[in-house]
């Protein structure tokens, strides 16, 4: 059965958006799934008050997970993704974000597979939540860093973001050295965010990493990771 919030939500996704928009959208992501023309301001004003509506509210764990996959496996729209990553960041669903939780996400990061839906999954989703079960958690990435899923491999680059001086440097070099000479695109400029990120943090750590690297890092990722410095 479709939870009610899953129907508010693409009823009024079906009410709005912008043709002209929405076909300039889809050949910028690159999109087979079209979109509705739907800005994110907008996306996120539409939004907020569905999910903050106590008549939508999800009472179960196992209830909220199977309204994020209806929304984000049954989307005909990439704005109902959003949605559905919007529903798993909503705070009133806080205390689900735990290791429990990562089956889930690592759902949306294969299936997802582009940039928009991995990166906000990866820094603002698992990020926290390893970050909050680091013991439990670390494990759990590492079986990611060589994964054969290009994106969970990303995930694993990328999921510290947010860290700064929390960053467990080990798991980032863990995460880095393995995928140095991917050719992947995706992989590369995710080497590079990372370490542009944390340089903000100690930037003679990644000044030493990268000369480190030399060789071995692609011109991509150095010119990322020190684009600052």
């Amino acid at each position: 059965m479709t939870h009610p919030v899953v129907s508010a939500i693409r009823a009024a996704l079906a009410a709005t958006g912008d043709p002209e928009r929405a076909a300039a959208q889809q050949a910028y992501m690159r999109s087979q799934m079209p979109y509705r023309g739907i800005t994110a301001p907008e996306l996120k004003t539409l939004l907020r008050p569905i999910l903050a509506d106590p008549a939508h509210r999800i009472a179960e764990r196992g209830e909220w997970e199977r309204a994020v996959r209806d929304l984000w496996d049954g989307a005909t729209h990439r704005e109902e993704r959003y949605a559905a990553t919007a529903l798993t960041g909503q705070r009133t669903y806080r205390a689900w974000q735990d290791p429990d939780t990562l089956r889930l996400y690592e759902h949306l990061v294969v299936t997802g597979a582009w940039w928009d839906h991995v990166d906000e999954v990866a820094s603002n989703r698992i990020g926290p939540i390893l970050l909050s079960h680091k013991e439990e958690v670390t494990p759990r990435v590492e079986q990611w860093i060589e994964h054969e899923d290009l994106w969970l491999r990303r995930t694993s680059i990328i999921c510290q973001l947010t860290f700064k001086e929390r960053t467990d440097l080990g798991l980032l070099r863990a995460a880095i050295e393995p995928n140095l000479e991917d050719p992947s695109f995706w992989i590369r400029k995710a080497i590079g965010w990372a370490l542009r990120q944390y340089a903000r943090t100690d930037p003679d750590w990644v000044r030493a990493t990268v000369a480190e690297y030399d060789g071995r890092l692609s011109g991509l990722s150095r010119r990322e990771a020190l684009k600052h410095l």
